[in-house]
């Protein structure tokens, strides 16, 4: 299927890795522009050089910013033109007791997993309604409609980001601009990553045990059975970033793998 992308500039926030670089990549696929981005340059870089190889006959350009800082907001956003599609995946995940958990603590979460996008979309949306196209989608959560209680402030701050794609929605009305959210469940990302290997480690488990161990006891409802992969994000990002979905405005989308069981 052409979805009929060839030719557009995406501006994607946390791409050096997980889910946000695998949209960069399904988005390079599909002949978009890819502007990266991320706080590590090294890492920004390898993500940059890897594209480049894949993806020779589009333009990729790599950004070493920290989205969570206005500043570094207003500099990166003067060094690229014309945004056709804003993916707001930045963002952190904390597990922290909510009687340990201080203001402090939920202003950093709110600052970077809703403020962030906040800041992007201020930015970006006003020229998608004057040029009568463009996307925006943020990486939400499923935790935005089922908050575990060891992250009350993450699943807090993901749904205000749903509420905030809904929200902008209405904006974009009677024009071809769309604003989504995708409610991702547990995607294989290489924080996730890192966390198996540290409880194989300690635990004298094979990797794949642990992963078995967390779908039977922290994941039971998982229609999928295993953690998703971040191309399987991508390729719903990827959709929704295409002309073809113009139908679909102001919704949160889940993909969880049947984990939730609201309806």
């Amino acid at each position: 299927m052409d979805l009929l992308l060839t030719g557009k500039t995406a501006f994607i926030s946390g791409s050096s890795q997980g889910i946000g670089y695998a949209i960069a990549e399904c988005l390079a696929k599909e002949g978009v522009h890819i502007i990266l981005n991320g706080r590590d340059a090294a890492r920004v870089a390898q993500a940059e050089a890897t594209l480049r190889v894949q993806y020779p006959e589009i333009t990729i350009q790599a950004l070493v910013a920290d989205v969570a800082n206005d500043s570094e907001i207003s500099t990166l956003l003067a060094s690229v033109g014309e945004i056709d599609i804003l993916i707001n995946n930045v963002g952190i995940f904390e597990q922290r007791s909510f009687s340990e958990s201080g203001s402090d603590d939920w202003l950093h979460n709110f600052n970077v997993n809703v403020m962030t996008g906040v800041k992007l979309s201020q930015q970006l949306l006003p020229g998608m309604i004057h040029r009568n196209w463009g996307r925006i989608i943020f990486i939400g959560s499923e935790f935005a409609l089922s908050v575990a209680s060891n992250s009350i402030q993450y699943g807090v701050t993901k749904s205000a980001v749903s509420a905030l794609g809904n929200g902008l929605s209405k904006l974009t009305k009677g024009t071809a601009v769309t604003v989504n959210t995708i409610l991702a469940g547990a995607t294989y990302s290489e924080g996730v990553a890192d966390t198996i290997k540290y409880f194989s480690t300690i635990q004298n488990l094979p990797e794949e045990e642990v992963k078995d161990i967390f779908f039977k006891k922290a994941n039971p409802d998982s229609l999928l059975e295993r953690f998703i992969e971040p191309l399987e994000i991508a390729a719903l990002a990827t959709f929704l970033a295409s002309p073809l979905s113009l139908a679909i405005n102001g919704t949160a989308i889940r993909a969880d793998a049947g984990s939730l069981r609201i309806v």
